[in-house]
């Protein structure tokens, strides 16, 4: 869903500032895009061969660092010295990429025909060249050739079943199903996400599952086929959350799932989560949850803090959402409906139209709500006219509004049917009822919860109970060198901000 979902990105530092013009022994010292992706290759190689699989997930990270920086001659390059010349991958590959001109060349002339030693020992380095032409023609807006890239690297994907490729094959799954989206034929790959959601659950590949999962809920959710999100979302693995971004991905699809089932209790627990867990580069992926998660809220009669939408990078984007609540706030039917009208196209980009469409409802009993404290006693005729209802008989449909509100318990009230009233009762202590201990529950739940979710994302270093007892020494040097670390990233989270 291009138009409202927005891709989860990882974290791209920015660019440095520009100094001054560096002297020529920073330029020529300065690693060059072949170099830094030769060093990521051998990474990768290394990984492969001691079958780390943390080495795989940092050059993962390295290359989306190294994304912006990427040309077509630094890779032609790479693929050049990383798989056989003339092969089947390096064939393909190549022809995805522009001729390189030579003033383009950004190779460094000493060490461009160094060879890897291993040439094409190990599948994980061909998958990474997959990848690496994936991200480049996404980037370089060649959907159609993306598409196709895509398409041949999960071919070649079926055909290997090695833990070490589960991180890559993740990334490829992920850019596989959005050059589909960004070429609006979702559609045309339901059919092989659910074939390799299938073959990720036999190869027990659980990064492969959630990613997958994912995609398939986001395919459903393209075409609103919300019935069948739900059913296949039930029926799927649990899912472990082995990845923050595919769990945060993961808690907005069931979040929205819910809302259409009209559980809003459950999809507000699971849109506030995402947003909460979400990482703080994630703007647009953050602002579409709380978009969502207030008008959540809102359906169930809570008015969102002012806070919420005064988010640092998010005000121009929720200010839509800020006036709605604030017509819902005042109970004003007729304001209601001028900021429905007035942002009916953002409402219909978010996809939030049908949602909004419910809370007319949520409008009328605020405003009777607000009626109801501050008279006694007040004819519907009164009512129907500060409601603004605009229906052939709004006197009937005060009353029948007023009865329902009465029933359910919205406000304290009886109906004089003789006289034309509605006579409000007493207001009493609210300390005497039942709101504060419910109020007190909901708040013990909500960190019982958080705990729990804390208690579940520790990690712990492999085999750390077999490690022989450290002496004294040891344990003060590395407790020290423990406490630098937390000081370094403290500094830098100072700098962020």
């Amino acid at each position: 869903m291009a138009s409202q979902d927005v891709e989860m990105k990882e974290s791209q530092p920015d660019a440095a500032p520009s100094a001054a013009v560096p002297s020529n022994s920073a330029v020529s010292t300065a690693p060059s895009v072949l170099q830094l992706l030769k060093e990521i290759g051998s990474l990768i190689e290394t990984g492969a061969y001691t079958k780390e699989v943390r080495r795989i997930v940092r050059a993962v990270r390295l290359t989306i660092v190294l994304r912006r920086k990427l040309t077509a001659a630094a890779i032609s390059a790479f693929l050049n010295q990383t798989l056989v010349t003339g092969s089947e991958a390096h064939s393909r590959l190549s022809s995805y990429l522009p001729k390189e001109d030579e003033h383009d060349m950004d190779v460094d002339t000493a060490t461009s025909a160094v060879q890897v030693s291993t040439k094409h020992t190990f599948p994980e380095l061909e998958i990474y060249c997959y990848l690496l032409v994936l991200i480049f023609l996404i980037d370089q807006k060649k959907y159609e050739e993306a598409k196709a890239c895509s398409s041949l690297s999960i071919a070649r994907l079926k055909n290997l079943n090695r833990r070490t490729i589960d991180v890559l094959a993740s990334r490829l799954y992920f850019y596989y199903s959005y050059s589909y989206e960004l070429t609006n034929s979702l559609a045309e790959i339901r059919r092989n996400l659910l074939s390799l959601h299938r073959m990720a659950t036999l190869r027990r590949d659980e990064l492969g599952q959630e990613t997958l999962l994912n995609l398939l809920l986001r395919n459903y959710l393209h075409y609103n086929l919300y019935d069948q999100a739900e059913k296949l979302r039930s029926k799927a693995p649990r899912f472990e959350a082995h990845s923050n971004q595919q769990f945060c991905r993961y808690l907005f699809y069931l979040g929205k799932i819910r809302t259409i089932q009209l559980e809003y209790t459950d999809a507000k627990e699971s849109l506030l989560q995402a947003a909460r867990k979400a990482p703080v580069t994630a703007r647009g992926f953050r602002i579409q949850c709380n978009k969502w998660a207030v008008i959540v809220r809102l359906l169930l009669g809570e008015i969102p803090e002012r806070t919420v939408f005064m988010q640092k990078g998010m005000k121009k984007a929720l200010e839509p959402y800020f006036e709605l609540t604030n017509a819902v706030r005042i109970g004003d039917l007729e304001l209601f409906r001028s900021v429905a009208d007035k942002f009916s196209d953002t409402f219909n980009s978010d996809r939030t139209h049908n949602l909004i469409v419910r809370l007319r409802h949520n409008v009328i009993r605020t405003g009777l709500r607000n009626i109801s404290i501050a008279y006694s006693r007040i004819s519907l005729v009164d009512v129907a006219k500060k409601l603004r209802l605009d229906s052939p008989n709004p006197v009937a449909d005060a009353e029948s509004i007023v009865a329902k509100a009465i029933r359910d318990g919205a406000i304290d009230a009886a109906i004089d049917h003789a006289n034309g009233w509605m006579v409000s009762k007493e207001t009493g202590d609210v300390y005497s009822t039942n709101d504060p201990q419910s109020a007190f529950d909901s708040r013990i739940a909500f960190c019982l919860n958080m705990h729990n979710e804390a208690v579940k994302a520790l990690r712990f270093p492999p085999n750390s109970h077999k490690k022989e007892k450290e002496s004294a020494e040891k344990w003060r040097e590395r407790q020290q060198q423990e406490q630098e670390l937390a000081k370094h990233i403290a500094e830098d989270d100072d700098d962020d901000f």
